[in-house]
């Protein structure tokens, strides 16, 4: 977002504000660069991994050609999955097959999702005309695959969830207060690219820049939370309450005890639609003794019914984890979320045990599906994907040239880290206030974090010369 920078290579001096806006633009000033502080290094990991992320279906299979890649030959046919399935079972025996991904194209292997008896995930590779066993890669340790783990949590669990968190709240902050700046400090602007002041060009550029990608930054901001550990589980516990929710329910699933169907397949895939991450999974009765011979379903089976149901292809199954599993075809729409949808086949004969899909979703887990297709840079095909890509660049470019603004500002010398000062004056802005006790609330993470800085700032910082005068705080 945007900063406007100060022409003196010192910060201001602590005199006596002149005037209510200008209170409010060295306060915003202020609040920006210190949400700088936070927000850059957690929005330099989300925009690069994201980047990763979203070119994940190019990357992989260029570092990856050996196993993801087969050659087609005009009119050969791929062998029964079933087939592949024992080909996989035989080259590995102590590990445990739970899914299987048909290819996304005639050159592409089929992949069959395994867990070694350590817990682990084994991604094999098969040609889909030959049912030759390609080889096997850990999933989480491709370049995509830490790239989404660093995006999630920074691969550090609850506490990694929560700085994610936590930066991208301040980053609400950071485009709020940018966007002050960005109208209030036009006028300096253009004067100091007039006057030809060294860095105007460049305060006037990371503004620019700031004012477009502010809008996508709101937006991701709004399509993430969802995932985040305290916001998106706060909310899932509202709604829930009040009869709705941001998952689905499908009220033909009768397992008992009740699993959910992101249960039945490692993390990493992100194969299962967000909606219906949480949903139970039924069962298949084991028919009884007397009624002799049952015919058992097998994966191809569940790819006919799926393709007989109309699911999205290509589709990926889980396979039953016991006696009374069922298959779980799952048509994951890549760029509609409204063609989302799962058929559980019953592994005793083949038929339906329920389905399940967008136009069952609460209105809730509808809107958040759509943001998160949105986020995921999916939802408008190539339209979407270039726009997400402009954007992940434009925030690696603002997080470039707000340090670098401040490098060449920062008072030396002076034992200050240069930050601007000035008081948010929330005693003679009441609509202020209530609007930063409203962000508080509405983001949690928000609002404790901006309670224990102010506290910091007005009780601590404010009455120590040393700190105060490294962190440009005013007196008291």
């Amino acid at each position: 977002m945007a900063v406007i920078d100060d022409p003196t290579t010192t910060p201001p001096a602590p005199t006596k504000l002149r005037g209510r806006h200008t209170g409010l633009f060295r306060a915003f000033w202020r609040w920006h660069f210190y949400a700088s502080v936070v927000v850059i290094p957690v929005l330099l990991v989300l925009a690069i991994t994201g980047l990763v992320y979203l070119f994940r279906f190019q990357i992989e299979p260029a570092l990856h050609g050996d196993l993801m890649r087969v050659e087609a030959t005009t009119g050969q046919s791929a062998l029964p999955y079933e087939v592949q399935r024992f080909n996989v079972a035989a080259a590995h025996p102590d590990n445990t097959i739970v899914s299987m991904t048909e290819p996304g194209g005639p050159d592409q292997s089929t992949r069959f999702t395994t867990t070694t008896a350590s817990d682990e995930t084994r991604d094999v590779f098969v040609n889909p005309y030959t049912a030759r066993v390609l080889g096997d890669l850990n999933p989480d340790t491709t370049l995509s695959g830490r790239a989404i783990r660093l995006h999630a949590d920074l691969m550090g669990g609850r506490v990694g969830d929560l700085v994610m968190e936590l930066g991208a709240c301040w980053a609400l902050v950071m485009a709020i207060t940018g966007y002050y700046l960005f109208l209030k400090g036009r006028r300096a602007r253009k004067r100091q690219r007039e006057r030809g002041i060294r860095s105007a060009m460049l305060r006037s550029t990371h503004a620019r820049i700031g004012s477009v990608m502010g809008v996508g930054l709101l937006l991701l901001i709004a399509s993430g939370l969802p995932w985040t550990g305290v916001w998106g589980a706060q909310v899932q516990k509202l709604v829930t309450g009040a009869g709705s929710s941001m998952w689905s329910d499908d009220h033909g699933a009768l397992s008992n005890p009740t699993s959910t169907l992101d249960e039945s397949l490692p993390h990493s895939h992100h194969v299962v639609p967000w909606a219906q991450e949480k949903t139970p999974v039924p069962t298949s009765p084991t028919p009884p003794a007397a009624e002799g011979e049952v015919s058992v379903a097998n994966v191809d089976t569940a790819i006919t019914v799926g393709a007989r149901e109309g699911l999205a292809r290509p589709m990926t199954v889980a396979l039953p984890a016991d006696d009374e599993g069922v298959f779980s075809a799952i048509g994951y729409a890549f760029n509609d979320p409204a063609k989302e949808r799962t058929v559980h086949v019953d592994q005793y004969g083949g038929g339906v045990a329920s389905s399940y899909g967008y136009d069952d979703y609460p209105g809730l887990a509808k809107v958040v599906s759509q943001g998160i297709a949105l986020h995921e840079g999916r939802r408008f095909g190539t339209l979407n994907m270039v726009l997400t890509t402009v954007f992940c660049l434009a925030v690696i470019a603002s997080c470039v040239t707000g340090p670098v603004m401040w490098w060449r500002r920062r008072p030396r010398g002076s034992g200050s880290v240069g930050a601007p000062r000035g008081r948010m004056p929330l005693a003679s802005s009441p609509a202020l206030a209530v609007g930063i006790v409203a962000l508080g609330i509405f983001l949690p993470v928000t609002g404790i974090s901006l309670v224990l800085v102010l506290l910091l700032d007005r009780l601590v910082l404010s009455r120590l010369s040393a700190p105060r005068r490294f962190f440009g705080s005013a007196p008291s």
